[in-house]
């Protein structure tokens, strides 16, 4: 059985918030969405989030992206790998509750990022909590979708 803490019942009432208002689409490309701004900045593995996209874009080092996105808290769940085609991929950011991306966003002083997260997203996907893992929040957002 899990223990819940002021924490948990803050989060579960902000995404159920969220599921109720679903993804407002306001700014789907993740390479320009305002909330990600922060998250775009933050440096792994030598490089930043927006090079990263750059470079996935670009279609070089295609073995390499999975790896890239991970300490982000991303999921590549779709691209395509065809040389001078649009990327057409679509990311999966982690907006649970212990997800990587919440102490780059803590340290810039923004504890609703996930609602502002929401604001730009294409989609909201949350998987219900079990009795032996929380829920699972994911927003979702395109990169080089084709036109």
């Amino acid at each position: 059985m899990r223990d819940y803490t002021e924490r948990d019942a803050a989060f579960t009432k902000e995404i159920k918030a969220i599921g109720e208002r679903g993804a407002s689409k306001l700014n789907g490309d993740a390479r320009s969405a305002p909330s990600l701004t922060i998250l775009r900045g933050v440096v792994k593995k030598g490089l930043t989030l927006e090079q990263m996209f750059e470079r996935i874009v670009q279609g070089v080092e295609s073995g390499l992206w999975e790896p890239w996105l991970a300490p982000y808290g991303i999921e590549l769940r779709g691209v395509n790998y065809n040389k001078g085609e649009p990327r057409n991929a679509r990311l999966a950011l982690d907006l649970s509750l212990a997800c990587k991306a919440n102490s780059a966003f803590a340290n810039a002083g923004l504890p609703n990022w996930r609602s502002l997260v929401v604001e730009d997203c294409m989609q909201v996907q949350i998987d219900k909590p079990t009795e032996k893992a929380g829920a699972k929040v994911y927003a979702i957002f395109t990169l080089d979708a084709a036109k």
